[in-house]
Parts: structure tokens; C-alpha cells; sequence
């Protein structure tokens, strides 16, 4: 089972104005699928607070999998791609390709993403976009790839050739 942390970038909803709807929705999914939750935490749109969270999760809480929710857009206080790309070392684009592509299908809006995919240490952190109707569509796109990532990622499996 892998260890799973939920960051939900939201002004309104770390003070309490507005449900966190997306964390929520995630959250489930994810248990449906097999994957622990071990966090879930919502922040203001502030860079150094993603930070600190994304760090915490990833060094202390040791989880596998960061998934975000919000931030991602044009806005001015959507900073959640920049506080990911400072804690990552390496990029995993491919991820974020697949979920813009998929995304354009439904609608030309999903072109104003700018979510980020990467990898900090043992652990993979994706952006996902703010709303619960695009949580599902962007976490059907990849469910049935994570796993197999995350094996290679933490050592669990070391082979990616199929026989």
C-alpha cells in the first residue's frame, strides 16, 4: 500500500469560507484505490507555505505520493507549480502531459493549466487542478500508471521491461 499526502492550496479554505471539496474528493478516490492516507492539510496560496507542507510531507511524513489540489491557474496568488518546482529535483512531465491532454479533450480552458509533476527525494508530488469535476478526470488519467511508478520510485520493483 502506498502513503499518500492531500495539500489543498486555498485561501478561502484555510480560513474556513469555502469546503474543500477537491482535498475531499481525492482523498476518496485514492482509498478506494488501494492508497493510504497519511495527510491532509490545507494552506493559503502562499509559496512558502506550500513549501513547508510539501517538505514535511515528503521528509518527515515519508509519504510516496503528494497529490495537490488548487493554485495552478493565472491568478496572482495561484503559486502552487512554483513552491512545487522549489522542492522537487527532478521533473516528471509526462504526467502532467497526460492529464493536460486528456483535460483538452473536455474543454480548451484546461490550456491555462499550469500544473507540475515531480519527484523530491522517494517521493512523487503531482498538481492537480482546483476543481472535484477535474480531480476525478485528471486521477482516472493516471491511477492505473501510479502504482507502477511509485514501485520503481521506492525500490519496490526494479524492472520496467515487460516479458
Amino acid at each position: 500500500m502506498f502513503k499518500v499526502g492531500v495539500l489543498t492550496a486555498s485561501d478561502k479554505g484555510s480560513k474556513g469560507l469555502r469546503e474543500d471539496i477537491s482535498g475531499k474528493r481525492i482523498k476518496e478516490i485514492m482509498e478506494e484505490n488501494g492508497f493510504e492516507i497519511l495527510s491532509t492539510t490545507i494552506v493559503e496560496d502562499d509559496k512558502e507555505k506550500i513549501k513547508k507542507e510539501l517538505m514535511y510531507m515528503a521528509d518527515e511524513l515519508k509519504v510516496d505520493l503528494i497529490l495537490t489540489t488548487g493554485g495552478t491557474g493565472f491568478s496572482k496568488r495561484d503559486v502552487t507549480p512554483e513552491a512545487t518546482l522549489e522542492v522537487v529535483d527532478r521533473l516528471a512531465m509526462g504526467i502532467s502531459y497526460a492529464i493536460l491532454n486528456k483535460s483538452l479533450e473536455k474543454t480548451s480552458h484546461a490550456m491555462l493549466s499550469r500544473a507540475v509533476s515531480g519527484i523530491r527525494n522517494d517521493t512523487l508530488i503531482i498538481n492537480l487542478p482546483g476543481s472535484p469535476r477535474a480531480v476525478e478526470e485528471s486521477l482516472e488519467v493516471i491511477l492505473k500508471a501510479l502504482p507502477h511508478g511509485l514501485e520503481i520510485l521506492t525500490g519496490r520493483a526494479s524492472e520496467c521491461a515487460r516479458e
